[in-house]
């Protein structure tokens, strides 16, 4: 069984992040380094003053389902598909598995580790081989972008993260949400940048959707979570604008990484992959100034920045001089 390619299930998993261990390391406090490991937003959506029910009432059902109104029109959700939000995305990787009686599920890899960690958590044989009951695609692909179809879909269960689909709109499979069996996760915290927010959306199969709603039980997404996800997502013109700038953003960096030597090789506009010759070593360079990246267990050449935010470009740029 392959599990964080490689990893044994109970050894702490590798995510972006980490912040508090690297200052410990390098020097520093939080507030002194610049955290590009991981792939959210550097200018999230704004947050607006909230009414002070938010925070004191128990989560109303109008504002649920303002929230998932709001999710199906700006995802264009078939009308035969179900809408659940849930507390982050990762809430929903950890239960799915349970939503079927374990057997074998194909998680291609690399890719984000949760999703393997969960399976076998739940008793499932992980691993890459097609015919299995079970698969999920992260789509696009974390960390080198790949952009999967709907035929590469598998099994009687089959899960599809488009926890970074929202830069990319025109991959989505969101069509797929209609056939038996299918779930698409949705985060809100990498495109819009709100990651402490903890909200996200399951969508496809209504009994496998409701399932896992039952399962969270009631008022499981916080009120301040209700209104902003739903202010949010009802503002397109935020949503374009901001898929242009990261679309402008990543062409920087990975210029600005080609002047210094790495070869962009994969990612998204959140997120982008570098091949270099020794990835550890370029995580050192950065860390004497204090900046955060992202490297991987599995592969030595392979270094990951996210997008530094407007005021931070020039620290970036006299660390790789």
């Amino acid at each position: 069984m392959s599990v964080d390619q490689g990893t044994p299930k109970s050894a702490k998993r590798d995510h972006g992040g980490g912040v508090d261990a690297a200052a410990r390391r390098f020097g520093g406090t939080r507030d002194s380094w610049l955290d590009l490991s991981t792939g959210i937003n550097p200018l999230p959506y704004d947050v607006p003053d909230l009414p002070a029910s938010d925070w004191t009432d128990l989560p109303d059902e109008n504002a649920r389902l303002r929230l998932e109104t709001a999710a199906r029109h700006f995802w264009n959700v078939p009308k035969g598909a179900a809408i659940c939000a849930v507390p982050g995305a990762s809430a929903a990787i950890a239960r799915i598995p349970l939503l079927a009686a374990a057997d074998r599920v194909r998680i291609p890899e690399p890719t984000y580790n949760e999703h393997a960690a969960g399976f076998a958590a739940a008793g499932w044989q992980v691993g890459a081989q097609a015919g299995s009951a079970a698969s999920v695609l992260v789509n696009p692909n974390n960390p080198d972008g790949r952009i999967w179809q709907a035929g590469d879909l598998d099994g009687a269960l089959r899960v599809i993260d488009e926890s970074f689909c929202d830069v990319t709109p025109e991959a989505t499979l969101m069509d797929q949400t209609t056939r038996p069996g299918t779930l698409i996760l949705k985060s809100f915290g990498k495109f819009w940048g709100l990651a402490g927010l903890r909200l996200g959306f399951v969508i496809g199969d209504p009994a496998l959707v409701h399932q896992l709603s039952a399962g969270l039980g009631p008022w499981a997404v916080s009120g301040p979570a209700l209104r902003i996800g739903a202010l949010a997502l009802e503002d397109q013109a935020w949503a374009d604008k901001t898929r242009e700038r990261l679309q402008s953003d990543a062409a920087r960096l990975d210029q600005l990484m080609l002047n210094a030597g790495a070869e962009a090789i994969g990612g998204t506009t959140l997120f982008r992959l570098y091949d270099v010759a020794n990835a550890a070593d370029w995580q050192m360079r950065l860390a004497s100034h204090r900046i955060w990246s992202r490297v991987f267990p599995y592969n030595a050449r392979w270094f990951r920045l996210g997008l530094p935010a407007p005021d931070a470009w020039p620290r970036l740029e006299r660390a790789l001089a």
